[in-house]
């Protein structure tokens, strides 16, 4: 591909994060579903291309989780024919030599017994060192203090799309228990993302994801990185970040009127895993460093209970890792058998709405945590959901709203020494949506101490703000 092909309005060098002393810069990237020579995806591929080209430094290397090519084809000459033109023609800009280019298998490119042999003869560079009868689909890289881990979630010895074996993964990770980061990297995420949901189809099957991620928790894997849903999306589960990045080029998007084409360029280091989302323009539209750092619970502000008025904007304003956050440390008692109603931990409005913009409370008999969402007036509220809190049982919850992190950037954990996970939610958007409300009330909802007042005894609340974060 000739320089010339890319968009004239992008700079000459991109600027790329890099680690903070030693660590690891890398550019994931995934589905353009090209291949095709004038087909569609092949110009949208080029403007990611373009952007990927021009980061300085440049990577050291290139994960691509799949759908480089449409494939789908029961033709085995056809199906060669599109991976020579996507790797010499399409990516011939990349000097594979100097920038290790990593990928995986997925449903657009191993569908059968047929194309997962393509699979492998086609992309020699990868290692054969995976399970048996999986060689050249899954395997690991070793660099240095890193390593990954590719996995295939389509393999057909298991029953294709959706499935993967853990066995040969927990092994690999355990024998590499040395190496300081550890990433995983395959095509299906674990989770849903923006309420795309079905097992196999867009997540990896029940009977393989529990196991799965329970596997990259126990080794302290820092993230999975994925694609398939088309869309960027980051969420938190025990700790382990689920990064899905499938914005190479394939023009449809998962919604539409959210998502946008992209690439993510990140660095890894001692302090955690910084990465920046740029689209075909080189903008940067979403960013993230990880792990948060937030000061101690005893020391965010403490609340009292009733209404009161909310935190100014400036509480909120972006700070100086590009993003905002709001969390509450809750405890408290839970209430006995008290049926379904809804319990108000706190809840959150604007003068003229007649909606809370948001409200976190207990619903239903389980008590579970519910985070309500309805940042537009006449719209339907968004709903999260969290833990069950035990009844009569005292408790202890931090709920983050993290404002760069979309719909799992909606969080909890029960105290300072316990990992964050992202709520259940089918929402596309998350807290960058909320605009600072004028009003709260602590321990009952919008309209008096009536309407949905907390159930249980001894609650107390602490908040921390943007303006309160120690970064």
């Amino acid at each position: 591909m000739k320089d010339a092909a890319y968009p004239t309005t992008l700079p000459a060098q991109i600027h790329a994060l890099v680690p903070r002393g030693n660590g690891h810069c890398f550019v994931v990237y995934g589905d353009s579903c090209s291949g095709l020579p004038g087909a569609p995806h092949e110009s949208t591929f080029a403007g990611i291309n373009a952007v990927v080209s021009r980061f300085s430094p440049r990577p050291d290397f290139i994960v691509f989780p799949g759908d480089e090519i449409a494939g789908l084809t029961s033709s085995e000459s056809e199906l060669k024919e599109q991976w020579r033109y996507w790797l010499d023609v399409e990516m011939a800009w990349l000097d594979r030599l100097a920038t290790p280019l990593f990928q995986t298998t997925s449903n657009h490119t191993t569908y059968s017994a047929m194309s997962e042999q393509v699979f492998a003869e086609m992309l020699p560079h990868l290692p054969r060192n995976g399970p048996p009868g999986q060689e050249g689909l899954s395997y690991f890289v070793r660099r240095d203090d890193l390593l990954l881990v590719f996995v295939n979630t389509v393999w057909s010895g298991l029953g294709g799309e959706g499935h993967v074996e853990t066995e040969w993964l927990n092994a690999t990770l355990q024998r590499h228990r040395d190496a300081r980061y550890k990433l995983v990297v395959g095509h299906h995420p674990v989770f849903p993302v923006n309420g795309f949901a079905g097992a196999y189809q867009r997540e990896i099957g029940p009977e393989h994801a529990g196991e799965f991620w329970q596997i990259l928790v126990k080794h302290d894997v820092f993230a999975y990185l994925c694609s398939h849903i088309l869309a960027f999306d980051v969420q938190v589960h025990d700790g382990v970040l689920q990064i899905l990045t499938a914005g190479a080029g394939t023009a449809y998007r998962m919604p539409e009127d959210i998502e946008y084409l992209h690439c993510v360029q990140a660095a890894l280091d001692a302090e955690g895993l910084r990465y920046q989302v740029r689209d075909p323009e080189g903008q940067v539209r979403e960013r993230l460093s990880w792990p948060l750092k937030l000061p101690s619970c005893t020391h965010w502000q403490s609340l009292l209970l009733g209404e009161q008025a909310a935190p100014d904007q400036g509480a909120l304003a972006a700070d100086g890792d590009g993003t905002a956050l709001l969390a509450w440390h809750f405890t408290g008692r839970a209430g006995g058998d008290i049926g379904g109603q809804a319990q108000t931990l706190i809840s959150a409005w604007s003068e003229g709405n007649d909606l809370a913009s948001f409200w976190i409370g207990l619903s239903g008999k389980t008590q579970r945590l519910t985070i309500i969402m309805c940042p537009e007036p006449g719209r339907s509220p968004h709903y999260w959901f969290g833990p069950c809190f035990a009844p009569g049982v005292p408790f202890e919850c931090q709920v983050l709203f993290h404002f760069g992190m979309g719909p799992g950037g909606v969080m909890w954990r029960e105290n300072d020494g316990t990992p964050w996970s992202s709520l259940n939610a089918a929402s596309a958007w998350g807290a960058e949506r909320l605009r600072g409300p004028d009003r709260w009330a602590i321990g009952f909802g919008k309209d008096g101490a009536m309407d949905c007042p907390f159930q249980g005894q001894n609650l107390k609340v602490a908040i921390l703000t943007s303006r309160d974060k120690q970064v």
